[in-house]
């Protein structure tokens, strides 16, 4: 028995990485992961056509945000990934929308990994792949850089959510367009992180509709920052940003919907006293859907006004959307996965929503940009807004 160990009460065993008493007390376990640069060996994207994707992708981007690029962004997809297998079947279809509406779209899907919540709940995939509460992070990481790799194969970008600050470095470099949501805009380990994200970077206005914090957060981005974080060796370290240039706010709504063209004008208004550019994009869904899925085609509709009527103020939307309309409910670790309906979101009703799938691909051409602004529907398909309205009761019936 050495000296330290006459000192440790009767009974009292300390796992192997305890340091004292006062360590660790609510810890139950550490389980080591694998580092970032051993999933990267496994699933590489150095000198493939997926490398090149994400980096035209994010170069596209830019110039889009810059107004070099008269084209609209477009996010669209899933609330939440929770199936791969359908996640591959949306992309498949999104992409066929994408090669479509190539030269007036810049398609990007929406491939989120994490989810935050209020109280409790599912994470996301990278935390609960299995949705069974066997939190399996290991294996979350490694699906969602498999799933990215495959999404990328079909030529298709994907943008996601950087929720947490060390996945990044699993799958960033596969990344084309990323987030901060509007519950971590105005956390500084989020700024610091987005000031050294390889990828153009939203930062969603408040929960409550508050647009500072955002501009507050680009500014701080765009900055360098010193901060601690993880070497792809997987060894805690010094990490030293150049800063973001490519931030952007995103408006998503608050107490009430800020999508309408003077909720819009009044951002742009901010963003040019804190000396940014005067340009934004829309988030269909949440707050400025009052969260119910249907109403995203009145907020799109909205934005498609605005773009025909000549503003340059919105560069992009990001829509909600699945192969199923709606969503289901799970509780993971309770409910049986193999039930779930395929296609469907499994985000609660309260955080997200779904829509139709060909609602979207027949309401996609209305945000056609023009020489002179923007074309309505009907001057590239044949549709307009009755024919539009008609087309989403049916999906809505269905």
């Amino acid at each position: 028995m050495n000296a330290l160990s006459a000192n440790v009460p009767e009974g009292w065993a300390a796992p192997a990485d305890k340091t004292s008493q006062t360590d660790d007390e609510r810890i139950e376990d550490v389980m080591p992961l694998p580092p970032p640069e051993h999933l990267i060996r496994f699933f590489p994207v150095r000198g493939t056509p997926v490398e090149e994707l994400v980096s035209s992708t994010r170069r596209r981007i830019r110039d889009i945000m810059r107004g070099n690029d008269d084209r609209l962004l477009v996010i669209m997809g899933p609330c939440s990934i929770h199936d791969p297998v359908a996640a591959v079947d949306y992309a498949r279809k999104l992409k066929a929308q994408r090669d479509k509406y190539a030269d007036t779209l810049e398609i990007v899907m929406r491939v989120y990994f994490e989810k935050p919540r209020t109280t409790v709940g599912w994470k996301g995939l990278i935390n609960d792949p299995y949705l069974d509460e066997s939190f399996r992070i290991d294996e979350g990481l490694r699906i969602a850089r498999q799933l990215l790799l495959e999404i990328g194969r079909l030529g298709l970008p994907a943008g996601s959510e950087f929720l947490d600050v060390i996945s990044p470095q699993y799958i960033g470099d596969l990344i084309s367009w990323g987030a901060i949501g509007a519950r971590t805009t105005e956390s500084q380990v989020h700024r610091e992180l987005a000031s050294g994200i390889s990828a153009p970077i939203g930062f969603k206005n408040g929960t409550d509709g508050n647009i500072k914090i955002a501009t507050d957060a680009i500014q701080s981005a765009s900055r360098p920052h010193h901060f601690l974080s993880v070497h792809k060796n997987g060894q805690v370290a010094i990490v030293e940003t150049r800063g973001n240039a490519d931030c952007h706010v995103i408006l998503r709504g608050g107490k009430t919907p800020n999508y309408d063209a003077s909720s819009v004008g009044a951002a742009c208004a901010e963003l040019g006293k804190a000396g940014l550019p005067a340009s934004l994009m829309v988030d269909c869904s949440h707050a400025n859907s009052s969260k119910q899925h249907q109403k995203q085609i009145d907020v799109a509709r909205d934005v498609a006004d605005q773009l025909a009527g000549g503003s340059r103020q919105v560069f992009g939307v990001m829509v909600e959307s699945h192969l199923s309309a709606g969503a289901q409910k799970f509780s993971a670790g309770k409910d049986d996965p193999a039930k779930l309906a395929y296609g469907q979101s499994i985000t609660d009703a309260a955080s997200a929503g779904t829509i139709h799938w060909r609602c979207w691909a027949c309401s996609a051409p209305r945000w056609r940009p023009g020489a002179d602004g923007a074309e309505r529907l009907g001057e590239t398909t044949g549709l307009h807004h009755t024919s539009l309205s008609n087309k989403v009761s049916a999906c809505k019936r269905e």
